[in-house]
């Protein structure tokens, strides 16, 4: 089965968004002091499920340009992961935890190209699955 261009596009902002994740979180976490400063308020459990992520990210980048059914599965798992990740910084934040609006503002995004990813995968690799 040809990879329909939807899936590619959804394949490409995988993995652009993944290596941009782990690239930036790696900066933070492991080699540059200015980067962490610059940070901030960081959240340390969101920062570690972000870069962690990252790797998953291109892993479902991968598998949506090959056409694997497994893709559409992992774009779900990594988008209902992402909302979990949001919904315990929320507690973190009414609990008064410190934290920086734009991880808050990334979190959104994340949420939302996640969940986009997910049913234009799922859709799209189900539809094909049952044309075939």
């Amino acid at each position: 089965m040809p990879t329909p261009l939807r899936l590619r596009i959804m394949a490409i902002i995988a993995l652009v968004f993944g290596l941009l994740t782990i690239f930036m979180g790696g900066q933070v976490l492991f080699i540059d002091g200015t980067a962490r400063a610059a940070a901030g308020h960081t959240v340390p459990f969101i920062l570690w499920f972000n870069f962690i992520a990252g790797f998953f990210y291109c892993l479902a980048g991968a598998g949506l340009w090959l056409a694997r059914l497994w893709a559409g599965r992992l774009s779900m798992a990594i988008a209902m992961a992402t909302m979990l990740a949001f919904a315990a910084l929320g507690v973190h934040i009414l609990m008064g935890g410190a934290f920086e609006m734009r991880t808050l503002a990334a979190m959104v995004l994340r949420s939302l190209v996640w969940l986009a990813i997910a049913f234009t995968a799922c859709r799209t690799l189900l539809a094909a699955r049952a044309a075939e």
